[in-house]
C-alpha cells in the first residue's frame, strides 16, 4: 500500500493509505496503535475499524486521533486526562467516538495529554488536560470537547505542543494559549 499522510507521536507512527485506511506501528503501551492490544509493533498494523474512511490522523504521546471522511473524530490510547474525548478517563485500545464530534470536523491535533479539533464552522474545540490552560476555555480538565474562548469561528488550523496550543486564523494570524515557561506562546513574556 502507498501512504498519503503520516503523523509521528513520541514513540509511535501512523500512516494514512491511498485506500483511506490507517496503519500504525511502534510503542503500544497505552493501546495507541489501535489494534486492540498493548503489544508493541515494529511493522504497520491496521487500526481496528479504520481500514477505510479515514481523512486525517494525528499521533500524540500516548494517544492517537483520526478524522473520518464523514467528518467525525475517533481517538484511542491513553485517556488519563480525558484526551480521548469520550466523556471518561478510561483508556481504549481501539477507536472510540469523541462526544459531540461524530460529524462536522475538518482537522484534529493530538498533543501530550490534550486534543483539539477544527470544526467545519472554523471554530476550535479542545479536550483533556488543562492545568496550564491549554484547552483555552478558562476552566478545568474536560473529558469532552469544549469551545476555545474567542475562537468559535475564523480558524483555519490548530497545532498542539506538549502543554500549549496555537491556532492559525483565516486572516493569517496566530493565537496561542497554555504553558509559556519558554516563551512558546510568542507574547513577549
Amino acid at each position: 500500500e502507498v501512504a498519503t499522510a503520516v503523523s509521528v507521536g513520541r514513540d509511535h507512527t501512523c500512516a494514512l493509505t491511498t485506500t483511506g485506511g490507517l496503519k500504525c506501528w511502534g510503542s503500544n503501551y497505552y493501546g495507541q496503535l489501535g489494534d486492540g492490544t498493548t503489544t508493541d509493533r515494529s511493522t504497520p498494523v491496521d487500526v481496528t475499524g479504520l481500514t477505510s474512511g479515514v481523512a486525517a490522523v494525528s499521533a500524540g504521546i500516548g494517544h492517537t486521533c483520526a478524522v473520518t471522511t464523514a467528518g467525525g473524530i475517533k481517538c484511542w490510547g491513553s485517556n488519563s486526562y480525558g484526551q480521548l474525548g469520550d466523556g471518561t478517563t478510561t483508556s481504549h485500545t481501539t477507536p472510540a467516538d469523541v462526544t459531540g464530534l461524530t460529524s462536522g470536523v475538518a482537522a484534529v491535533s493530538a498533543g501530550a495529554f490534550h486534543t483539539c479539533a477544527v470544526t467545519n464552522a472554523s471554530g476550535v474545540k479542545c479536550w483533556g488536560y488543562n492545568y496550564f490552560g491549554q484547552l483555552g476555555n478558562g476552566t478545568n480538565d474536560s473529558t469532552t470537547p469544549v469551545d476555545v474562548i474567542g475562537l468559535t469561528n475564523g480558524v483555519a488550523a490548530v497545532a498542539i505542543g506538549r502543554l500549549h496550543t496555537c491556532a492559525l486564523t483565516t486572516a493569517g494570524g496566530i493565537k496561542c494559549w497554555g504553558a509559556n515557561e519558554f516563551g512558546q506562546l510568542g507574547i513577549g513574556i
